[in-house]
């Protein structure tokens, strides 16, 4: 067996197999085929690079429509066996095409959107708009108002003059609009700090001890219907115990709001975590729900009042683990990397580790999540297997960045060379919908594979597309 290199970070274990694929952060309907090529959706990769070039985004779509159909099963369950129903709001922000608002539509589920953008990707793709809800710290006064004006099912008031702005389209269109009031709880989820969307010092949301005063100036505009609270600690969480005690926290006040007015509904929002790599442990949907079911229930005892209807937001779970990326291998270079002095060996010379950069042809204008959070991945050989000795390898783009990194660490076979292909998993969430055209680079298409069948759901950027935006184009023939 390889021995571990002192330059792998100490979670990350020298593999028995590195052409094994993990069940835990692989989508569903991954495997190999007979010569160890990757297969995605029954589709072999290589066929998917013939026609689509790389890097591609590629989606197990029945692994997705599972996934949906699972959270929905999931929370309607545990939330009836409580006395309740649940809403399920899919996150348009971590990916959103019109197939996917279909998707998650026939899933029954509902779909949360804050920009004008995934408003009309929504539309578009069929989710009636009684079933969007619109987030946002700063949604335009046009935002507001279309969004009123078409009978959007919930809009979620972030701010106080939020308020004023909600009420005066609803009048001008004379409708009664739904809406929810975002508060800070002040729980600090275990996750990135950038993640973390509950702390009192951000942006999101209204102050625990200040969301009754601004309850009241929502019931004071006709207007406006209160549906209830909404609360969103944080992304990529795993367990229960933050969610259980923003709950205690958002029905203490949901209790007292009840005293003076209807509070049909809460929102607990979501953010659970996914497996990224081999070591992280997320929960399953299924225990979620339970977990946060249990909390509720107990809370509406002690509190003595009837269960809400219950909403939840359950963002990456659905999309993330059904994607993958698939890039090609451009350069290697084997870098010897001084090991601390720390330990240095009895000669008293420091020892010196080598760590494999491994080129690929795309980066962080595809996956803009390991520069921005550090966030850990996963890959592997994906046009063969290789019996080749492991060895520790760093994944980087093509981009002008030193930190223009895809996987920070880990493994593959050691003789993995120019025009490999290789699979990242689990970027089917907040990679396509966070990409740029950095170094004017394209962003690269996007398909389902389902069946031994590959679709194509938003065509890839060239070079002709980043020009035509360019208003310098032609403007000499314009001036002569």
């Amino acid at each position: 067996m390889t021995t571990p290199n002192p330059l792998a970070p100490s979670w990350l274990e020298v593999p028995s197999d590195a052409n094994a694929l993990d069940a835990a952060v692989w989508s569903a309907n991954t495997t190999r085929d007979a010569t160890g090529a990757l297969l995605i959706g029954g589709v072999p990769v290589a066929d998917l690079e013939n026609t689509y070039g790389t890097p591609l985004y590629v989606v197990d779509e029945a692994d997705f429509r599972a996934r949906a159909t699972e959270a929905r099963a999931s929370f309607s369950r545990e939330f009836e066996r409580i006395g309740s129903h649940a809403k399920v709001y899919y996150a348009g922000k971590a990916f959103l095409s019109t197939a996917v608002a279909a998707w998650v539509d026939e899933a029954g589920l509902n779909v949360d959107v804050c920009t004008e953008g995934e408003l009309a990707v929504a539309l578009a793709g069929g989710v009636p708009a009684d079933r969007i809800g619109f987030h946002g710290n700063n949604k335009s006064l046009a935002e507001i108002d279309q969004a009123v004006s078409i009978g959007l099912g919930a809009i979620v008031i972030d701010s106080l003059v939020e308020i004023e702005r909600v009420a005066e389209a609803a009048r001008r269109h004379g409708a009664v609009q739904n809406v929810r009031l975002r508060v800070t709880t002040g729980v600090h989820a275990s996750t990135h700090e950038y993640l973390a969307t509950a702390r009192e010092d951000q942006k999101f949301g209204i102050p625990l001890v200040e969301a009754a005063a601004a309850v009241a100036r929502i019931r004071a505009r006709p207007e406006l219907r209160f549906l209830g609270l909404h609360s969103h600690i944080g992304s990529q969480i795993f367990g229960t115990a933050g969610f259980e005690e923003a709950a205690r926290r958002m029905l203490e006040l949901h209790a007292s709001l009840l005293e003076t007015g209807p509070v049909p509904e809460l929102n607990l929002g979501g953010g659970f975590g996914v497996a990224y790599t081999s070591v992280d442990a997320a929960a399953s949907l299924a225990e979620l729900a339970r977990g946060i079911a249990d909390v509720v229930a107990s809370e509406c005892a002690r509190l003595g009042i009837p269960v809400p209807v219950l909403a939840v937001e359950p963002g990456r779970v659905i999309a993330a683990p059904a994607g993958s990326t698939l890039y090609t291998v451009g350069t290697i270079k084997d870098v010897a990397v001084t090991v601390d002095e720390a330990a240095a060996d009895p000669s008293g010379d420091a020892r010196v580790a080598v760590r494999k950069y491994v080129s690929v042809d795309g980066g962080m204008s595809d996956n803009a999540r390991t520069a921005l959070y550090r966030a850990d991945y996963s890959v592997r050989l994906a046009n063969r297997a290789s019996d080749a000795e492991a060895a520790l390898v760093r994944i980087a783009g093509k981009h002008c960045e030193s930190g223009d990194l895809v996987v920070l660490a880990d493994y593959l076979p050691g003789d993995v060379e120019p025009g490999d292909l290789l699979a990242v998993p689990v970027t089917g969430a907040y990679c396509w919908s966070l990409s740029s055209n950095y170094n004017h680079v394209g962003r690269p298409p996007v398909v389902a594979v389902r069946d031994g069948h590959a679709r194509l759901l938003v065509r890839g950027e060239t070079i002709s597309d980043l020009l035509a935006r360019d208003a310098g184009i032609g403007a000499e023939a314009t001036r002569a």
